[in-house]
């Protein structure tokens, strides 16, 4: 059996009548509910990474340098989407004390905003410029999805990294956290 991506989608396909900007507005509201809850996996999984970073006698340079990676970039998209400079660079040298106090304020400052973002705020247009100058456009929707799985796949090269290094990596999927229930 085949779910419903989006609300409506039952009524167009019998035939009947949505009114599109209504059933537009409880997609974006199922969305808004989704990132809350991915924004919180991604803050429980870089945690779990940090932590297996602490029980590792000499964690690889390179891993610590991704997780720093993540939380640079996660700053880049927050000040992107406020209009403002980000407080840290985006491949910054972090020791694991300094990445568990830049996790805890990122949680801060994402959970504020996600609390107060509403679905109009979803497809509110960021104008912005990348790292090489160039001038750029994107819907929060979509920034909002960039950060969780930009963060999602440097998390999986840090799990490469561990394993070739001879450390078992934290176990960060998804489903994992869902089943153990380590999400609101």
């Amino acid at each position: 059996m085949r779910s419903r991506l989006y609300i409506g989608e039952a009524e167009r396909e019998a035939g009947g009548a949505v009114n599109e900007p209504e059933s537009r507005l409880r997609d974006l509201s199922y969305m808004l509910e989704r990132f809350r809850q991915w924004f919180g996996y991604d803050r429980w999984a870089n945690q779990e990474v940090l932590t297996c970073f602490r029980a590792a006698s000499h964690p690889p340079r390179r891993s610590q340098k991704l997780l720093g990676h993540i939380l640079g970039t996660q700053y880049l998209w927050f000040s992107r989407i406020e209009q403002n400079q980000s407080p840290l660079s985006i491949w910054p040298e972090l020791s694991l004390a300094e990445c568990e106090q830049h996790m805890s304020r990122l949680e801060q400052i994402w959970s504020a905003y996600l609390a107060r973002l509403d679905e109009r705020g979803l497809i509110e247009t960021i104008t912005y410029q990348n790292s090489k100058g160039e001038s750029w456009s994107n819907s929060v929707e979509e920034i909002l999805t960039h950060v969780i799985l930009h963060s999602a796949y440097h998390r999986g090269q840090i799990a490469s990294d561990m394993r070739a290094s001879g450390y078992t990596p934290a176990y960060t999927d998804f489903i994992h956290a869902v089943r153990q229930k380590f999400l609101k």
